[in-house]
């Protein structure tokens, strides 16, 4: 096999919209592979419902996706060389991931598990058994970072390293160094995880030291209406813009026009918030939890900070701030790091991890 060439990939994952990491690399990973003349069927795992008015019957919907996507699954296993699975923790791995693997197990054909999840190690501690079970039915696993490789190990699981992919044609680095304005950048859903009222209690700090300091949130989720109030309880509404899910474009031209980005996530993996921030020329302030600390080294491509700790993480970001010759070196050493994650590269490792699936 020639690189991809003619080769039959399934690949089965979220789609946007809406937008968020995973969706936006099964959508990639789909261009990228039918650039390089793969032939490539899609299986979303995120449809709208067909017909519209299933999806005002909450348990009846479920059934009818799980059938509607297993059926999908059949057909699109048909005549492939190889299944590239999308996983992620939780009832994802129940509703997707295993259905995905019992079809290709019925067709024959090897899969590709690519997990994702960044609360592996809580998910293994409740469905080790039932992941080990699909597993044995699988070709192989990869996951982004070796951080995952060892949450796996712990429970007798073998993983290898495949990382996310940055598109340095979309992200491209902003022309401009550090100017005399403080724009803040949050790039994540507004869900717990992801714990966005401590970016806001942060910011509140760094308001107050440079009063023209602002702060954009990216992204859509339940807690919306929470943190619009936590932002008026702050007395920095003013300054704050909740822009809702972007699109990748407009989410690159976002990153050009920030001068730091937070991520202060409780559980991470590989976030693309953090490589995308990188290829932009963006430095970053993040806790330190999860696979981070394996992508931003503290103090040389990033400043890390504890989970939960507003005054830590408004510090770190007034320090980058006030600090030209530290935000310039920052940001020249995490667009060095996140030449790592470009297709070149990682399409090299991908083909190595199809060539050994087929034909087994």
């Amino acid at each position: 096999m020639r690189g991809f060439v003619g080769l039959r990939i399934g690949l089965v994952g979220p789609i946007p919209p809406p937008s968020g990491g995973m969706a936006n690399q099964t959508r990639q990973l789909a261009e990228l592979l039918r650039s390089e003349q793969a032939q490539v069927t899609l299986v979303a795992t995120n449809p709208d419902y067909r017909p519209a008015w299933v999806s005002r019957y909450r348990g009846f919907r479920a059934g009818f996706r799980l059938l509607d996507y297993v059926l999908a699954l059949w057909r699109a296993t048909a005549g492939c060389d190889v299944l590239h699975l999308m996983a992620n923790s939780g009832w994802s791995w129940h509703l997707f991931a295993a259905p995905a693997i019992l079809v290709a197990q019925l067709r024959g054909i090897p899969v590709v598990v690519n997990y994702r999840g960044g609360g592996a190690a809580e998910f293994l501690a409740r469905s080790a058994r039932t992941v080990q079970w699909s597993m044995c039915r699988s070709a192989r696993l990869v996951v982004p970072s070796e951080f995952l490789v060892e949450v796996f190990g712990r429970f007798g699981i073998p993983a290898e390293v495949v990382p996310n992919v940055v598109d340095l044609a979309r992200f491209r680095r902003r022309e401009s160094g550090l100017g005399d304005g403080a724009h803040l950048l949050v790039a994540r859903n507004l869900e717990a995880l992801y714990d966005n009222a401590t970016a806001l209690r942060a910011f509140k700090q760094v308001r107050a030291e440079m009063p023209n300091a602002r702060l954009t949130i990216a992204g859509s989720g339940p807690e919306l209406q929470m943190l619009e109030d936590l932002a008026r309880q702050l007395k920095i509404d003013d300054a704050v813009s909740f822009v809702g899910a972007l699109d990748r474009d407009a989410m690159a031209s976002l990153y050009r026009r920030a001068d730091v980005t937070l991520n202060p996530s409780l559980a991470d993996n590989l976030p693309n918030s953090l490589l995308e921030s990188m290829a932009s020329g963006v430095p970053l302030v993040s806790t330190r939890v999860g696979g981070v600390p394996y992508i931003v080294r503290d103090g040389q491509t990033g400043l890390l900070v504890p989970a939960g700790d507003a005054n830590a993480m408004a510090a770190a970001a007034l320090r980058i701030l006030r600090e030209p010759g530290l935000w310039l070196r920052l940001a020249d050493a995490g667009f060095d790091e996140v030449q790592r994650y470009t297709w070149p590269r990682v399409s090299t490792r991908l083909a190595q991890v199809y060539r050994g699936v087929i034909g087994r």
